[in-house]
């Protein structure tokens, strides 16, 4: 049947893909010709689209598919803080995240879409991408909050995450330093892999999320879930600068059609 497996699930019969539900430790990540189990090069990432301004009710929106992988980020802001005031910074904004998964997300249904420990861990991370890339200092006394939901879950999901919220900030018309565009690399036979799908993040990778201010090449992010040789450390912060790289440029593509599109409607 080839790389599709079978299971009963109550009582029905579910056929999904052999990297959802075999064992990834079977598979070969890395070809000797060195093209990967979705046919791509070794630094090669997945195919990006994106469209902004997806929700009409929201300060700023953005939908986007990373691979099989898709998000959907809202922006709120910036407005008067609420809830404690104790939170409250007099010289800058304070920012906002919360990082869900839909129940219909993975193969797995989840019970807990969001508010458990790994969605808790997401959102602060996501916090402290945004706090390094947003200027803050320009809104006192404020908040921003910033909601993303994984629609569809194929790896990368930060990654996935930090370049969808990018695109809604952007929409709400809030200054930003630069881009901050953001990547999950792997080691592969000693070669790194860029973007990684679900299969490979699951294949027993050594991996890392690097997150980026592309211009400058300052690093707002670096998350590493597993143990790491220090001599593979280097190697892979540079494929991951050079594909976070990559990324923002198709944002700025992405940025540029949407404000033509505007122009155009607007008769500007």
């Amino acid at each position: 049947m080839g790389n599709v497996v079978q299971r009963r699930t109550r009582g029905a019969l579910r056929r999904c893909p052999f990297e959802v539900c075999g064992n990834m430790a079977g598979l070969e990540l890395l070809s000797d010709q060195g093209y990967r189990l979705d046919g791509r090069k070794a630094t090669e990432l997945r195919k990006v689209q994106a469209r902004m301004g997806v929700f009409a009710q929201a300060d700023g929106s953005a939908y986007l598919e990373q691979g099989n992988t898709k998000a959907l980020a809202v922006v709120y802001g910036p407005h008067e803080m609420r809830g404690s005031r104790s939170r409250t910074r007099h010289d800058q904004a304070v920012i906002n995240c919360q990082y869900s998964m839909a129940t219909f997300s993975t193969a797995e249904r989840k019970r807990r879409p969001h508010g458990d420990r790994k969605s808790t861990e997401m959102s602060l991370h996501l916090k402290q991408t945004f706090e390094a890339a947003v200027m803050t200092q320009l809104y006192p006394r404020s908040q921003i909050d910033i909601y993303v939901k994984i629609l569809q879950s194929d790896g990368g999901n930060y990654s996935v995450c930090v370049n969808a919220a990018t695109l809604a900030v952007i929409d709400a018309g809030i200054p930003m330093r630069d881009y901050v565009c953001a990547c999950t690399v792997g080691f592969v036979d000693e070669t790194p892999l860029a973007d990684l799908c679900y299969a490979e993040e699951s294949g027993g990778v050594s991996s890392l999320a690097l997150a980026l201010l592309p211009r400058g090449g300052q690093i707002a992010l670096l998350q590493m879930d597993a143990r790491l040789h220090q001599d593979h450390l280097e190697a892979l912060i540079e494929a991951a600068m050079t594909a976070c790289k990559g990324v923002s440029k198709v944002l700025d593509e992405v940025v540029r059609q949407h404000l033509q599109e505007v122009s155009v409607l607007t008769g500007e």
